[in-house]
């Protein structure tokens, strides 16, 4: 709060403290604390008021300027006028592009006083027009006085909410007056105690100022707490939360898909049902698609009363009461946030959605890196996987390769290796086409992905070659596995396999295993690859292994 520049002291007082009727001024304080916005006592002209709590800066910047002040004379300046001549609440929007209000407040016996509340911005293109005529425009010459240090912004539910708290509190600000001066009202055998309401709602209105700093508080590190590397991890810590800022008992988060235009359930706490029995929704249709189609919250006291259809009784909401929140960044939709049965009972108001409104952008931020990680998380299984037979590929299977023969070293552990080749598979797609060559080799995959347990990695090497990492596996185990899937291939119905040299698609495999002389990833791989021309040499459809006898003469350090 900011009741005086700290950069220049003002030329026109602003306000006469001694004149505030007794105990006002600590009421006045707490309703501005609490709502967040400027509250001014008047009694008359203005400048100077009597007492002002929260001031905009930029107001202070023009009336404490004698050049300026003009500018404010037929707004703040005859606000009081206005009012008391009105005798209800007046709404203005004042040269700054400053939203207020006004009204008569009957504190003080003998005195006509007025409030006014508010000097916040409800639109943010007026807020840019301000500063640039600061900036380059007729105002430079108020820089000087610090017109930045304190700028508010509020919607109009807010202002409005604030001339209702004004009026209520200085009605019972009158009557506690009253009764101090022996002029206290009785109804009935009841008798009014016009002091302790006020004191309730001084405490209330206290109440509320610590929960809003905790709440400060809290948003300080919000955008970190609700941000993770895992999108399912981020999606929870928004919704929880948010439901922890908003005492929402149940929460919902729907993030949109552009491509298929609908919001899809990512994340649900207090639901009854499995998030997948929720099924998405249509861009415009329901509630959550017609907030993100509009662009605009939707705050629920009674839902049969607002006219909408409730949700399905299985879900067993406690109240009638919800928000819905469309979650928007630069005009690009990325989901809704609804929250409903508030702790209590209670029902869900404009305050709960001017909180909503602080911690909006840093959701949007937070699901919009998710939605980032996530796209980076598929181009990077793209650029690992092979799209034909879903495979991963070459150099998924030699990283991986690498890091097993590291781990085999560091622990002594066996590991082994398959290189796999499609027999006559040139004959086989000249045949019968690249089409039938393709399925040909998705069929191979399955069979070598059903021989295989959790652990093992299999992987298309290139062409119509596969290869199989086998982690903690000798070489005996391997040559078992390596027959298994053999026997699974020949054995598989392929469309055109009774065409081929042998009368069936058929696989031969070479298998290798880490050893001494066989201690790096190339080495591997080669003596694989050599075991494999030995099966091819020997007539095919056949398992071999690498053993030195068999390739004597033959140098390893590279795949022939």
């Amino acid at each position: 709060m900011s009741k005086k520049s700290p950069t220049q002291k003002p030329v026109i007082a602003q306000e006469h403290p001694e004149a505030v009727p007794p105990g006002w001024l600590e009421v006045q304080e707490d309703l501005a604390e609490a709502s967040g916005l400027s509250v001014l006592l008047v009694e008359g002209h203005q400048p100077p008021a009597l007492a002002i709590s929260n001031n905009n800066s930029i107001c202070e910047a023009f009336q404490s300027s004698p050049e300026h002040v003009k500018l404010c004379e037929t707004y703040c300046g005859i606000a009081h006028l206005r009012a008391t001549s009105a005798g209800s609440v007046i709404e203005y929007k004042c040269h700054a592009g400053l939203h207020c209000v006004a009204l008569p407040t009957p504190i003080a016996k003998g005195r006509t006083l007025a409030v006014i509340g508010g000097r916040a911005f409800l639109k943010s293109t007026d807020y840019r027009a301000l500063v640039e005529r600061f900036h380059s425009g007729d105002l430079q010459e108020l820089m000087p006085r610090d017109p930045f240090a304190n700028v508010i912004f509020a919607d109009q539910a807010k202002l409005e909410q604030l001339a209702e708290r004004i009026d209520k509190l200085a009605r019972t600000y009158a009557n506690k007056s009253a009764a101090e001066n022996g002029l206290t009202k009785k109804r009935g055998n009841q008798t009014i105690r016009p002091a302790i309401r006020l004191q309730e709602e001084v405490e209330r209105l206290r109440g509320e100022l610590e929960y809003r700093a905790r709440f400060s508080e809290s948003l300080q590190n919000f955008l970190e707490r609700i941000s993770s590397t895992d999108p399912d991890k981020t999606y929870l810590a928004v919704l929880t939360n948010s439901k922890e800022l908003l005492q929402a008992e149940r929460a919902s988060l729907f993030i949109f898909d552009a491509t298929s235009n609908e919001l899809v359930l990512k994340a649900s706490t207090g639901l009854p049902v499995e998030n997948s029995v929720v099924a998405p929704v249509r861009l415009g249709e329901g509630i959550a698609g017609g907030v993100l189609e509009k662009g605009k919250a939707l705050v629920v006291e009674d839902i049969h009363k607002a006219g909408l259809k409730p949700a399905p009784s299985e879900r067993k909401y406690k109240t009638r009461s919800f928000i819905s929140y469309p979650i928007t960044i630069s005009g690009r939709k990325i989901g809704v946030l609804n929250l409903t049965d508030k702790r209590g009972g209670a029902k869900y108001d404009y305050v709960d959605l001017s909180l909503l409104e602080l911690i909006g952008p840093q959701v949007a931020l937070a699901l919009e890196r998710t939605e980032w990680q996530e796209r980076a998380t598929q181009f990077q299984l793209m650029s690992i996987t092979d799209p034909l037979t879903g495979l991963p590929n070459r150099r998924y299977l030699e990283e991986r390769l690498t890091e097993e023969l590291n781990r085999s070293k560091r622990y002594d552990y066996a590991m082994s290796f398959l290189m796999i080749d499609i027999d006559d598979f040139k004959t086989y797609n000249d045949l019968n086409g690249h089409p039938a060559g393709d399925l040909a080799l998705q069929i191979a995959a399955h069979c070598l992905k059903a021989s295989l347990r959790s652990a093992d990695v299999a992987s298309r090497y290139g062409g119509e070659e596969f290869c199989i990492l086998l982690p903690q596996t000798s070489l005996n185990e391997a040559a078992v596995i390596a027959e298994r899937i053999r026997q699974r291939v020949a054995e598989a119905r392929f469309p055109h396999g009774l065409g081929q040299p042998l009368g069936t698609v058929t696989i031969s495999v070479g298998v290798s295993t880490f050893s001494k002389p066989i201690d790096t990833a190339e080495k591997v791989i080669a003596a694989a690859d050599r075991a494999l021309y030995i099966a091819k040499s020997k007539g095919k459809n056949r398992v071999e292994l690498y053993q030195e006898k068999l390739a004597s003469g033959i140098r390893i350090d590279e795949p022939r």
